[in-house]
């Protein structure tokens, strides 16, 4: 970051300010982040991003996993051509991937950084610890945890998921919560390294792609895993078929997020999403790709680890070094489970309170979608406060569910900077 004198602005919001206005500011520097501000940059206007780039997808994902979606459903958007993840592969020399190679979590970092530096440029490390609205005048007062303030002339928040992972309450009394072989719970959001519960027993919980994924590689580390799943059973994806007869394209068409047609008209036009009832809207949110995984993980679970289902987590207490899990069966039989450690993979809860960067009184003027703690949007993405935006999962339920990928960054990113140039 550029240093100042003291009492002196930073060089590059002095340039903002000679033009006449402040710059933008965009909140994470993520595949939503860093698309917003390549296309605001690339339009002329003054953008400032903070946060570590694709932070965290580097330090939220444990070392081994893929990613869910496939090479067509992770592409950021670029403001121009040439910024698709099969561009970078082909700038590298490396081999195209297809819809049959899962792509490593390692790979889409690459891929995000290599679009940073080609379309972004400057990344600002700081922490955003507060946005405000000042005593008079539009805009924000945004304050970083290196003691600097800057106006904005509008805010983007682009945080992903960051601060919203749930622990059910059944698992929150456990302590300590974290990371680490001595921790009783965590939330698989919280690791980069799951090799250091070698030899110890961990209960995953959850049925979805992060659960399945997380036993496969506990149980490849050497621990003894098993997965709690409350539904009847587990859902797996389909292998694609790279051929599909017509018949086959025309009763469930291909989309970025699946096949079938409700998928494919949600993603082929997210904007018709937010003129359906409120309910309908998060219906569509909570049901829409319910928890699976993925295809190519099966052989990896299946007949390997112990999965079981019907499986209710109702309590859990510290018996000595161990954990003890009160479980209901599927016939309402009750038992109990001993474990060292248990591993929450149980998703995230989107709620404007846990973005605690947001002044008390903006988060009480940011109206909420009714029946939930995300935040009502315009068809821009600009919330009830005027020049504040949300993007990525906090806007899932008003624009569907592509949102919750990266395949929704050209939508969004595109919608945003057309309306913060034209104000």
């Amino acid at each position: 970051m550029t240093q100042s004198l003291p009492g002196q602005r930073p060089a590059q919001e002095q340039a903002f300010a000679w033009h006449g206005r402040s710059p933008v500011v965009v909140v994470g520097a993520g595949p939503y982040g860093l698309s917003v501000a390549a296309h605001l940059r690339a339009a002329g206007t003054p953008v400032r991003i903070f946060g570590d780039v694709m932070g965290s997808w580097r330090h939220a994902m444990a070392t081994g996993m893929f990613l869910k979606s496939t090479p067509a459903a992770t592409d950021l958007s670029a403001p121009e051509p040439g910024g698709r993840l099969a561009d970078f592969r082909r700038e590298h020399g490396e081999p195209e991937l297809t819809e049959l190679t899962p792509i490593p979590c390692d790979v889409f970092v690459r891929y995000g950084q290599w679009f940073q530096k080609r379309y972004v440029g400057e990344v600002e490390p700081a922490r955003v610890t507060a946005v405000e609205r000042p005593a008079s005048g539009p805009g924000f007062l945004v304050r970083l945890d290196d003691g600097q303030e800057t106006a904005a002339s509008a805010v983007v928040v682009a945080t992903g998921l960051n601060g919203l992972a749930h622990v059910p309450e059944e698992l929150r009394q456990l302590v300590p919560e974290g990371p680490g072989p001595r921790a009783r719970v965590s939330h698989t959001s919280q690791h980069t390294d799951l090799s250091v519960y070698a030899g110890r027993r961990v209960a995953v919980v959850g049925g979805g792609q992060s659960a399945l994924e997380s036993a496969a590689l506990l149980h490849e580390a050497g621990a003894e895993a098993q997965v709690l799943v409350r539904e009847r059973m587990v859902l797996w994806g389909m292998t694609p078929d790279l051929a599909r007869p017509w018949a086959q394209r025309l009763a469930k068409p291909a989309s970025p997020l699946g096949t079938g047609w409700i998928l494919a008209a949600v993603c082929a036009a997210p904007g018709s999403v937010r003129w359906c009832p409120p309910a309908a809207r998060l219906l569509l949110f909570r049901r829409a790709l319910g928890p699976s995984g993925g295809w190519w993980l099966r052989d990896r679970v299946e007949g390997v680890v112990r999965v079981r289902t019907s499986r209710r987590v109702t309590g859990a207490a510290v018996s000595g070094p161990a954990v003890r899990l009160d479980i209901a069966g599927p016939g309402g039989e009750r038992e109990s489970l001993t474990v060292d450690h248990v591993l929450a993979a149980t998703g995230y809860r989107l709620d404007l309170d846990a973005l605690p960067f947001l002044s008390a009184s903006v988060r009480r003027a940011v109206a909420c979608v009714p029946g939930s703690k995300a935040p009502a949007l315009r068809g821009t993405f600009e919330s009830s406060v005027p020049g504040l935006y949300f993007t990525g999962s906090l806007a899932a339920p008003m624009f569907g569910p592509m949102m919750r990928f990266v395949a929704g960054t050209e939508f969004a990113a595109g919608r945003i900077a057309r309306h913060i140039g034209a104000a």
